[in-house]
Order: C-alpha cells, then structure tokens, then sequence
C-alpha cells in the first residue's frame, strides 16, 4: 500500500515481542537497527535503514533493566531525528517512573515529569502510552501525548469468562474509582469501594471499610498495575472478610515484582487478566493468570497518527 511506504516502527530491546505483533498487524516489518553495548557501558544505537521524510515510532516499554532502556530509547530518538525522520513518537506501553508524579516528600524528584522534559528533549514529536497511573501526566509534556486505555479490552475478557449474574465491580481504593466506574458500566455492573487508611507508624495502607455490599458476590478487583502484589492480595482477603463468594481481578500492567507471581498464584484470586505491555517471561506466569495482547490496540493507533485521523475514537 503507498500509504505504507512512509512509515517505520522499530524496537528497542525492552519488549521486541510486542513491536513484532504490532508490526503484524500493520502488515509492515520490523524497522533494523544495530544496538550495541560497549565494554564501558555506553550504548550505540545506528539505525540500519533510511528513514528520511519518514513517520518513525519506536516502541519502548519499561521493563528491567529500566534505567537502561530509558537512556537506550532517548539514543533511538536523537539517531532518528538525525537522520532525517519527518516525525518521531515514543511508544511507551508502561512509562517509566509512572508513580513518581508529586512531590509528597521533602527534597525528591517529581520523576514523571523528568522523564517527559528528556523525552522531549531528545527530540520525540509524540508520546504514545496506555493506562498511566495518574492521567495528568500528559500534562508534565509540551507535545501531544495518546493515553491509550485497557479498559474495554479487559472488560471484554471479563464479559466472556466470568458470570456476571451477580457480580460488582470494586475499586481497591478511592483513587481507582474513577476507572473502575467505567469499568462497572461497560458491564453494567454495580460498583464498591474500598476504603483505605495509613497511619503514621505504619507504612502500608490498610483496607478498613467497604462502601457497597459484596455478601455473596463475585467481586471483580480493578487496578492499573500490580507490582510486588500486596496491594491486590490485601484487597483480595478483605473481599472474602466481608462476604464477597469470589475474587477475580484485572490490571493493566503486570510489573510483578519479587516473590508476586508466587504469592498471586497461591492467593484466593480465581483469575487474574493482565496485558502485555510489559514481557512476562514464563517463570512469572501460573494457571490463574490470562495475559490479553494490546498489540492491535498500539497498531491501531500508530496507523490513525500516521495518516492523520482520529486517535480518540480508539477510547471508545
């Protein structure tokens, strides 16, 4: 097709998977480039194809070693606007430093926001990204930022796996419940809450009070990330406390962090649905686990940006 002619998406090496199956999708290959990591540590990224007048999109997730593939995909941009690209996006599944996004401690970085200045430093015209942990985000960049949203793709898995016939929806605390609103209404579901509380000698939040009933329902579990798991596990044992018949639950990004994969898989959640913006290797899988691909999702929109249409209409 010669709207494909002016396109490329490369990968960096933190998720090659995923930029495969979006170029699959996209019924286009895999941009080459040589990546190379010198005996000192510095890395050396050429690009090993024209991309002159060319609408380029380098797909960077952040996954281990974090602080490497950050400085590895500022490296891919700077060799792209070097040589010539007509436009460079940044497609970044899981931004890094998502969680550091205020100062709500004495003399610390808002990360979130450095990583937007260096991005936009290194030259990138667009950042792509999907379910940030705090949306303002996009606010921290000058350019235009697509937040992309799991959302409908996890409610779909939801809608054909579980029974709905008396289930809710719960958000695992009040800064989700915006989301899980939405999650609720695709499903037509009714919505709980779980209220947390953090006290001044102890550093973990704990579950203290539910608004809603689950007694006797299946409580379907809402977060955007799951990382070392005890936020999701202490939802989950508070669900059964106060009645509620069965726990499955959904995030966007399974950053499984430690010993998680272990302790989810031996926990009272039923099913977990995650997607694959960040690799899971097959060590930090188990039987309750269904990872969902949102490759045709990054696709999608990587196409609508190119040829100038709506990207919106993907939020639907």
């Amino acid at each position: 097709m010669a709207e494909m002619k002016s396109i490329r998406v490369f990968s960096g090496r933190s998720h090659p998977e995923l930029t495969e199956a979006i170029c699959a999708r996209l019924g286009i290959p895999v941009g080459q480039r040589e990546i190379i990591r010198f005996s000192n540590e510095n890395l050396l990224v050429q690009i090993e194809e024209s991309v002159r007048e060319c609408d380029v999109f380098v797909v960077q997730t952040s996954s281990p070693p974090v602080n490497e593939h950050l400085v590895e995909l500022l490296i891919f941009i700077d060799a792209l606007k070097r040589a010539s690209a007509r436009s460079v996006t940044a497609v970044m599944p899981y931004f890094p430093y998502v969680r550091s996004d205020k100062k709500d401690r004495p003399r610390i970085s808002i990360t979130a926001r450095l990583m937007a200045d260096l991005i936009e430093a290194a030259g990138a015209d667009r950042v792509v990204t999907m379910d940030l942990h705090a949306p303002q985000i996009q606010g921290f960049f000058k350019i235009p930022v697509d937040h992309l949203q799991a959302g409908p793709l996890l409610a779909e898995h939801v809608r054909r796996t579980v029974d709905l016939s008396n289930a809710i929806v719960v958000a695992g605390d009040a800064g989700e419940a915006k989301d899980a609103a939405k999650f609720a209404a695709r499903l037509r579901l009714d919505l709980a809450i779980i209220d947390k509380r953090r006290y001044a000698h102890d550093d973990n939040a704990r579950a203290e009070h539910l608004i809603g009933d689950v007694r006797g329902r299946t409580a379907i579990l809402i977060d955007d990330e799951i990382a070392s798991g005890g936020t999701i596990l202490q939802a989950a044992d508070f669900l059964r406390r106060e009645g509620a018949t069965g726990v499955v639950a959904c995030a966007t990004h399974p950053v499984f962090t430690g010993n998680a994969s272990e302790r989810l898989a031996h926990s009272n959640i039923s099913q977990l649905a995650v997607t694959d913006t960040i690799p899971l290797p097959i060590y930090k899988r188990f039987d309750q686990l269904e990872v969902l691909s949102v490759a045709d999702l990054f696709a999608d929109a990587i196409m609508r940006i190119h040829t100038g249409e709506s990207v919106s209409v993907l939020f639907r």
